[in-house]
């Protein structure tokens, strides 16, 4: 079973997306917050496996509210989920930097809602390749210069060549074909290149793919 928290000051929100959710068979909502300090304190106390977490919040908004999730070694196996109005919130890319597996429009689909939940679950992260490349574009040329990362000295050549493909917004069955190997195969190379670098998840490695230099604004083709 599939343990969710819900964090969003909207009650209306929260009732919506818990009928949702609790009418599937594998998910059910642990719990609910309406700020970011109570969605902090239910995660702690719960240890859901996903929070859908709205960015904007009061008390504290949950962007602050992810990095304190995030950045606590003993809720290393808690996901969290953006919930943004606009697709390209401008908190998005700092939300994913601060830890988040990725985020949700908050009109999504309900079969992309209950896709995204399981997905992420499984260590997938929500940036579709198409949003990845918007990402990208609009908020990597406005980050620092690249610094150096020395674990990716750890990594094979074709580990760097996987994570820059992965860091330009292609999906496993894309790498796959760019690089002529099964998916399976290119699943394998990612996760190898996330444990040797410490991602939470794919998301991250997005992020460190352009902030180590790896991929530039402008390689997206």
């Amino acid at each position: 079973m599939i343990r969710v928290l819900l964090a969003d000051d909207q009650s209306l929100v929260r009732a919506g997306f818990k009928a949702l959710l609790d009418a599937q068979p594998d998910i059910e909502v642990a719990g609910e917050a309406a700020d970011g300090e109570e969605a902090v304190r239910s995660v702690r106390e719960l240890r859901p496996d996903v929070v859908l977490m709205d960015i904007r919040m009061p008390v504290l908004d949950g962007l602050a509210a992810t990095r304190r999730i995030t950045g606590d070694p003993d809720l290393g196996d808690v996901k969290v989920v953006m919930l943004t109005t606009f697709e390209l919130d401008e908190y998005v890319f700092e939300a994913i930097r601060s830890g988040a597996s990725g985020f949700l429009v908050k009109d999504t689909e309900p079969e992309e809602l209950l896709r995204a939940v399981r997905a992420v679950v499984e260590g997938d992260a929500l940036l579709s390749p198409g949003v990845t490349r918007r990402l990208i574009s609009e908020f990597a040329a406005r980050s620092k210069e690249p610094e150096s990362v020395a674990s990716l000295a750890e990594l094979t050549e074709r580990e760097r060549e996987v994570m820059a493909l992965v860091g330009i917004g292609l999906s496993n069955d894309e790498i796959a074909r760019r690089l002529v190997v099964s998916p399976l195969t290119a699943k394998t190379h990612v996760s190898r290149t996330m444990v040797k670098l410490g991602a939470r998840d794919r998301a991250q490695l997005v992020v460190l793919a352009y902030e180590s230099g790896l991929v530039r604004p402008g390689w997206l083709g």
